[in-house]
């Protein structure tokens, strides 16, 4: 009884043999695509690659860092992805190798041994009469078959194995490309993953653990900082400023950044820029000579975007370009110094260079360095809304840097409310530079000038940019220009208005042009001017009215008015107060100009004169908010000389070519197995005595039941046994 139960029990699987079930499963290949589909579907809407700030600003701290640990900000060169490829290739192999054999097997077979009761279980079957002998009617078939295509095998049966009855079966089949296309489908899966294995960072990882490299964080080049020149595969950075050389490339992977050399030099001769008529850059290009040390040969190419070049199987794109280290000379406009006695001293600095100490006239409160880190020579701007901005708000419209990179729109800049319409203006509003103030704890702040005024709204203003973090928008200051054009009025205000006698002067003369004569209304006008322009001139508090120390920087321009009318005038006299108050201000600024360009030896401006108009409103509104600007100076752009960079991204990619050969082999295996149906027909022939012809029964099977494949079927038995005596049999299936 024991030996009979053994007997009967199935064999046992290995639990290798489990594994190997597992992996060439198609639920674990499908498990696999979905995983890589999810992933590369991230990896299409988060940019890859960014500096970590740029995803702490998007995310937050917290999702920043939850997203870095499961290397969403570089999937395609994450262990994880890489492991989940390497899977699909063993599984999709697996499934080739264990199918393989069964194709192939089956491609070279026509199942010519197949059973006549069979016949009946196909769900296209007829029957008919020939009225020719047997052997005639067995190469009729044949040769109607080869005819229409078919590959053919004939099969006599003498019936003496007692199981079948004599005569010959007729075995053909069509569209075996089908089967193939399964394989090449397969392999092209195969082929695509193994080409972005070899070509992704995992090669370039292994060398780094393998030696023990360590990531370049600057200074000295040391060898444990490179990577070998043989490495097959890579896609780095080449940075390469005018009339300079470079053989060292970028590649930045997880644990930080690796130099790449490079069996050759490459020179940038010159960089190209060409733009509309708008501004736009339509073309840049690069023209570079290349410069190969083991044959001493020299080879000059131009590279555009698209336009690569290639040498020596290294593919030289052209990525984007950089500043190269440009000279700029930057005026200071000092703010918080009025007895500093010009402003004629130039600050020179190249872009990204070492810092510089400011002055320490020009930084009462503390020592600063200057860091130039930013020159751009065209801005384009959307200047449709920025005619019409009006007062400051949190939303902008849109801009475009020449180097592809969203700024932050202009009418955010200026403190539009307004969203952009469909109409742009598209303006180069000219040069700008940008710079850091850095002070002795650290902390710095960046600023971006701009070189010319920009008209809005009429009128001329420099916009000064500031913010205290790279992930911020800037705050710009709008600082009206003067008839010339220049910063020189404006600041001249600026200086006057933080002089007390001055500013005494000018209330006086206020109180004298409004007094109509009357000794008394002028001495309470003028007592009323001159506490205005000290409020607002931030040199009074309100706690005790008295002047503040020197050098200190007290509230005021509106803010300081603000809190005067709301501590000493009752609510309800509020607005009538805060009418008076502005009139006085307007007056009082007005006559303090004039005043401030008759030291300077200028003819008084006209009242009535719009440009005048224009330039006193503008004025009135940034003079306030200058209490606000965290910079003791503003360092305006005076001059520049240019000097561009090319950033190449070079890259060795000998897996593309088994990636366009996957391609191809999935194009065909795909085609294959949607429009290439797999058929085989049978065609029983059997003597028939009684009427000296033969008795014919045929079947036809396909790998897809289609309306094509019942016209077929007809066509074959209207050829084969003839239309007239061919008879359908039931379609209902018999079991063989």
């Amino acid at each position: 009884m024991t030996d009979a139960v053994t007997a009967t029990r199935p064999p046992e699987h290995s639990r290798w043999a489990d594994i190997q079930d597992l992996l060439s499963s198609m639920r674990f290949a499908i498990a696999l695509l979905t995983v890589i589909c999810v992933a590369s579907a991230i990896g299409t809407v988060l940019k890859q690659g960014e500096p970590l700030v740029n995803y702490v600003d998007a995310f937050g701290p917290y999702w920043a860092e939850v997203f870095g640990a499961f290397g969403l900000f570089r999937i395609y060169s994450s262990g994880w992805f890489l492991v989940i490829l390497a899977f699909l290739v063993l599984s999709t192999s697996l499934c080739i190798a264990r199918n393989l054999p069964k194709i192939l097997a089956d491609l070279k077979t026509f199942k010519e041994h197949i059973r006549v009761q069979a016949l009946n279980a196909f769900h296209h079957k007829a029957q008919g009469a020939l009225p020719v002998p047997l052997n005639a009617a067995r190469d009729q078939v044949v040769a109607v078959l080869h005819q229409q295509g078919w590959q053919v095998k004939a099969e006599e049966r003498t019936g003496g194995d007692g199981r079948s009855e004599p005569g010959v079966m007729v075995a053909a089949r069509k569209g075996r490309a089908n089967k193939l296309g399964y394989l090449a489908a397969h392999g092209a899966i195969v082929l695509v993953c193994l080409g972005g294995l070899f070509d992704g960072d995992m090669i370039a990882k292994l060398q780094a653990w393998w030696g023990q490299l360590e990531p370049y964080r600057g200074g000295e080049v040391l060898d444990k900082h490179k990577l070998s020149m043989q490495n097959p595969a890579y896609r780095a950075q080449l940075f390469v400023p005018e009339g300079q050389r470079s053989s060292s490339a970028v590649l930045n992977l997880d644990q930080g950044a690796f130099l790449q050399p490079l069996p050759f030099e490459v020179e940038l001769k010159r960089f190209i820029v060409d733009y509309y008529e708008t501004g736009m850059p339509k073309r840049f290009a690069s023209e570079i000579v290349v410069h190969d040390p083991r044959d001493r040969s020299q080879h000059e190419a131009t590279v555009e975007v698209n336009k690569p070049f290639v040498y020596d199987g290294v593919t030289i794109f052209q990525s984007s370009f950089e500043d190269g280290g440009s000279i700029v000379r930057l005026k200071p406009w000092p703010l918080t110094s009025p007895r500093v006695p010009d402003a004629a001293t130039l600050f020179a600095g190249t872009v990204g260079g070492e810092p510089q100490a400011l002055p320490q006239a020009l930084t009462p409160q503390g020592a600063l360095t200057l860091e130039i880190t930013g020159l751009r020579v065209i801005n384009v701007e959307n200047m449709a809304d920025a005619q019409r901005s009006g007062d400051k708000g949190p939303d902008g419209a849109e801009s475009t840097d020449v180097r592809g990179v969203n700024l932050q729109g202009l009418t955010q800049h200026l403190g539009s409310g307004a969203r952009p319409g469909k109409d742009k203006q598209l303006v180069n509003i000219g040069p700008s530079v940008t710079y850091k103030l850095r002070d002795a704890a650290g902390q710095a702040r960046e600023y971006q000038n701009y070189m010319v005024p920009v008209t809005v709204d009429g009128q001329a203003m420099f916009l000064l940019g500031v913010r205290t973090s790279v992930g911020e928008p800037f705050r710009f200051l709008r600082v009206p220009a003067d008839e010339n054009m220049e910063l020189t009025g404006w600041w001249r205000m600026r200086r006057a208005l933080a002089d007390p006698a001055l500013r005494q002067a000018a209330a006086r003369r206020f109180a004298e042009l409004g007094s109509g004569g009357q000794a008394q209304l002028a001495s309470q006008l003028e007592l009323s001017a001159q506490r205005v322009l000290d409020l607002y001139a931030g040199a009074i508090t309100l706690s005790d009215g008295q002047p503040q120390p020197a050098g200190s920087r007290a509230a005021g321009g509106f803010e300081a008015l603000t809190a005067f009318i709301e501590q000493a005038v009752p609510a309800a006299e509020q607005e009538g107060m805060s009418t008076t108050l502005l009139r006085i201000l307007n007056g009082s600024l007005f006559e303090l100009n004039n005043l401030a360009r008759a030291q300077a030896e200028l003819p008084p401006l006209d009242p009535e004169d719009p440009r005048t108009q224009g330039f006193m409103s503008q004025a009135v509104l940034s003079l306030s908010d200058v209490h606000h600007y965290p910079a003791p100076l503003i360092l305006m752009p005076d001059s520049f000389e240019q000097r561009q960079a090319s950033v190449f991204q070079v890259t060795r990619t000998p897996g593309r070519n088994v990636v366009y050969l996957g391609c191809v082999l999935l194009i065909v295996g795909v085609f294959a197995m949607l429009y290439v149906r797999e058929r085989r027909v049978w065609v029983w022939l059997q003597a028939d005595p009684a009427t000296g012809g033969a008795q014919a029964r045929m079947a036809l099977s396909s790998t897809r039941q289609t309306l094509d494949t019942d016209a077929e079927f007809d066509r074959l038995r209207a050829t084969l046994l003839g239309a007239p005596g061919a008879q359908p049999t039931s379609q209902d299936p018999v079991a063989p």
